[in-house]
């Protein structure tokens, strides 16, 4: 199933940037999708991201669309996440995840993290506050 290591975290004002990474290994990294899942604690885990193997179909949750932005490098084996414009309410451990196949999932909401991830990294804290 592999693995996958964050980094890229941090604390930021309101209104700044971050770009988070994700490393990937023990899996053909150019033959799965990937996406972004942050958690608060206390709450439920939330899907911000995905993209398909190729790099060519994307999903953003909604209050993210337009200041996130998701990429990913197949020959380096490395997914990301541009985040800008950060609010305090995008505070939250943001985790890597696998998909069990090359396309992203028509829907996510409600989407189960143990039934479409089969890696998950331990995540990376992203902290917006003044």
């Amino acid at each position: 199933e592999g693995q996958v290591v964050e980094s890229g975290g941090g604390l930021v004002p309101p209104g700044g940037s971050l770009r988070l990474s994700c490393a990937a290994s023990g899996f053909t990294f150019h033959d799965y999708a990937m996406a972004w899942v942050r958690q608060v604690p206390g709450k439920a885990p939330e899907w911000v991201s995905a993209i398909n193997s190729k790099g060519e179909s994307t999903y953003y949750l909604e209050s993210v669309k337009g200041r996130f932005t998701i990429s990913r490098d197949n020959a380096k084996n490395t997914l990301y996440l541009q985040l800008n414009s950060l609010e305090p309410e995008d505070t939250a451990v943001y985790h890597c995840a696998k998909h069990p196949g090359a396309l992203i999932y028509s829907r996510y909401e409600g989407l189960s993290v143990n039934y479409a991830a089969d890696a998950y990294g331990e995540g990376t804290l992203v902290a917006v506050s003044s």
